[in-house]
């Protein structure tokens, strides 16, 4: 079966992990996130992939390179300029003339049954299928109202108050015959704001597929968090190669990489998954619920919880982070306070005794000094600023 990963966005809301990787680049448990969503392609049977790649596309392409370390065959197609959703499916069509096709965003982390969604499709009279999950506020999404036979009669794109009639949110992921390619413009065209509203005013049908179990992408910080929980929970415990323990505590399900070392009275309760060759000091409290990647050093004293370190990250003595995503290369001096949200990114130097208040977000190469307290983001003119978009 075929699949169409749509990869074209900059990832501004990422800001900054989107810097120096696309977004789907960006790990979650030590490993880019594309890497998990070609798996579960694989594990569902779409072993015939083209990537539509953009902003740093060569990156996924370096990662992924012809597929088979992941069983499947994959194809790439860049586009030179932003096409949208549907744009950028028409712009791979050489390779989805010949039978139906699933389309799914690059950024997207699931467990959906998409084969079954494959065989809805299959099924049913339309040009196309969307999957839809209940969401409890539908204003960011795609809503759709269907009948008891799953034929859509309405769909819109984020209605604002008092135009929510339904919950059922689109995924952004579709089952398209390839007769829908000719509905598709060449140049920027948009699935959910251009082509879903041709069609049914067209009278033309389409589909809803209620889909079951997890789904996000991962288009800001707090979806980021929230994928990288989930798959937390799907640990079970693996120590791999040698582990350097003195007198630690360990309880829960854990992943432990070569090379790691556990200080004198240190406390790890999963589920946590730490990288190989890092070192952790005495006396420190990591998890419930935090990654940490290669080569990093935990001082003495300091705790980790429900935060996400990626690799070659120092962090001082009497430390405290939580809910924190902390990219490589950063320093992290003694006696600091990371808050809820706080996004570091690569290379940023906080020296001794700061704090950063919630939310805030620290660009690239920022060096802040002793004793601040970082109320707001701080942006580095070598880089972009903006945060919204894709």
């Amino acid at each position: 079966m075929k699949a169409c990963i749509m990869c074209g966005g900059e990832g501004t809301r990422m800001r900054p992990l989107t810097f120096e990787r696309p977004k789907p680049c960006i790990p979650i448990l030590n490993k880019p996130s594309i890497g998990y969503l070609v798996e579960q392609l694989s594990i569902r049977g779409f072993d015939d992939i083209v990537m539509t790649l953009g902003y740093l596309g060569d990156k996924i392409e370096e990662y992924l390179g012809d597929g088979s370390i992941f069983g499947v065959s994959v194809n790439y197609v860049y586009e030179k300029e932003k096409l949208g959703t549907a744009g950028s499916v028409k712009n791979a069509e050489s390779y989805l003339k010949d039978a139906p096709f699933l389309v799914v965003g690059g950024d997207h982390v699931l467990d959906l049954n998409l084969r079954e969604m494959y065989r809805f499709h299959e099924e049913h009279d339309g040009m196309v299928t969307i999957g839809l999950l209940p969401v409890e506020d539908p204003r960011e999404y795609g809503i759709a109202d269907m009948d008891v036979n799953n034929k859509i009669k309405r769909f819109l794109e984020k209605p604002a108050p008092g135009q929510i009639f339904s919950n059922l949110a689109s995924t952004g992921i579709y089952v398209c015959d390839p007769e829908l390619l000719e509905w598709i413009p060449r140049g920027r065209y948009d699935f959910a704001k251009n082509l879903f509203p041709s069609l049914l005013q067209a009278n033309e049908p389409i589909y809803g597929w209620l889909a079951r179990g997890h789904w996000t992408d991962i288009g800001d910080p707090a979806e980021y968090r929230a994928a990288a929980r989930w798959k937390l929970e799907n640990l079970s415990t693996e120590i791999d190669g040698h582990l350097h323990v003195e007198n630690a505590k360990l309880s829960g399900p854990m992943v432990l990489k070569h090379d790691v070392t556990l200080g004198l009275n240190s406390s790890v309760i999963g589920p946590v998954m730490v990288g190989e060759s890092t070192v952790i000091g005495s006396n420190v409290l990591i998890g419930p619920y935090a990654s940490i990647g290669r080569n990093c050093v935990i001082g003495d004293d300091s705790q980790i919880l429900s935060s996400y370190i990626y690799d070659d990250v120092h962090i001082g003595k009497r430390s405290f982070t939580s809910g924190a995503i902390i990219d490589n290369n950063a320093i992290i001096g003694d006696d600091c306070i990371l808050e809820s949200g706080v996004v570091i990114g690569p290379r940023v130097i906080i020296q001794d005794g700061v704090i950063v208040h919630s939310d805030v977000r620290i660009w690239p190469e920022i060096v802040v000094r002793s004793g601040e307290d970082v109320e707001e983001n701080i942006t580095n003119e070598k880089f972009g600023t903006s945060m919204g978009g894709s």
